[in-house]
């Protein structure tokens, strides 16, 4: 477990973009930083990878702008890279959102993990909610979580629209590393919603400290791991079920049939048994990619 893996954000007004790309750009590759980086005029969102050592001098690198030196970083020990490369990219919004205008000082109240695990023992009335992608939150969910048929964080708005009802009620709302909910909360608030709270570090930050608790199954994560199992008790471990025989599963994959290219939910046994493919027409199909790429 030599590396680390850092999953960061942070949404601020941030003036250069371009030029934090350009330089911050050689600084990765000349540190063997791996991952990808997204930055833009609100601020920055990343998971990047490398050695212990080269870890610790990015996280200084980081923290040397003005805007980011109180950053948060979500840290997890790894054995290798997980990533393959270095991506720092310029982008309209550091998470694809397209909501239009939305106030961020208008965030909901912060929750941290062992708040969340009071709300469950002490049976208060609360909803929580998913801003997630469906195919993220069919694998893993929180107890008794709302998960909305979100096919991308665009759909958010309409999801609001549908939680009229919930407008007096307590509501919590999560994401992986806080960046998702913490934009999604803002809307909630300004549509009139009254007592909203977002995940403080997302679902990472509770995983590390209450595995076996009130999260259920897996998580997907946007590296070479695909997701990270952190319960160890069988009843929690897999929530997720196999595409082709229903049995507990959290493994990803794409249809080799690269013109398909369907993602499937599917156990090991069946992955092979079917060829890595959602049919047999993909899996007499001709453009079908190798099983090295998985």
């Amino acid at each position: 477990m030599n590396y680390r893996i850092l999953l960061f954000y942070k949404y601020v007004n941030f003036s250069d973009p371009e030029g934090f790309q350009k330089n911050h750009l050689k600084f990765c590759v000349d540190n063997q930083i791996k991952g990808r980086i997204w930055i833009s005029s609100e601020g920055i969102n990343a998971t990047v990878s490398g050695t212990i050592e080269n870890i610790e001098k990015y996280k200084s690198e980081i923290r040397s702008f003005p805007e980011f030196k109180d950053i948060w970083f979500k840290e997890d020990a790894h054995y290798e890279h997980a990533f393959k490369k270095i991506h720092v990219r310029v982008k309209r919004e550091i998470v694809t959102a397209d909501f239009g205008k939305v106030d961020l000082t208008k965030t909901a109240k912060r929750l941290k993990p062992e708040e969340l695990n009071e709300f469950y023992s002490s049976g208060k009335d609360f909803v929580i909610i998913d801003t997630r992608n469906d195919y993220e939150s069919n694998i893993g969910k929180f107890k008794n979580a709302v998960t909305p048929k979100l096919k991308t964080f665009r759909d958010w708005p309409k999801v609001v629209e549908e939680l009229e009802d919930l407008k007096n009620k307590t509501v919590i709302t999560y994401c992986t590393g806080g960046i998702r909910c913490e934009k999604a909360s803002a809307l909630l608030v300004e549509k009139g919603f009254k007592d909203v709270y977002q995940m403080d570090g997302g679902i990472w930050n509770y995983i590390t400290k209450h595995p076996d608790k009130y999260w259920e199954g897996s998580v997907f994560v946007f590296d070479e791991r695909r997701i990270v199992s952190p319960n160890t008790k069988e009843e929690i471990k897999h929530i997720g079920k196999c595409y082709y025989c229903g049995t507990p599963a959290s493994y990803y994959i794409n249809c080799h049939n690269q013109i398909c290219d369907k993602i499937l939910l599917t156990c090991d046994e069946c992955k092979i048994k079917n060829d890595y493919c959602c049919s047999e027409e993909c899996r007499q199909a001709p453009d079908r990619r190798s099983r090295i790429h998985g």
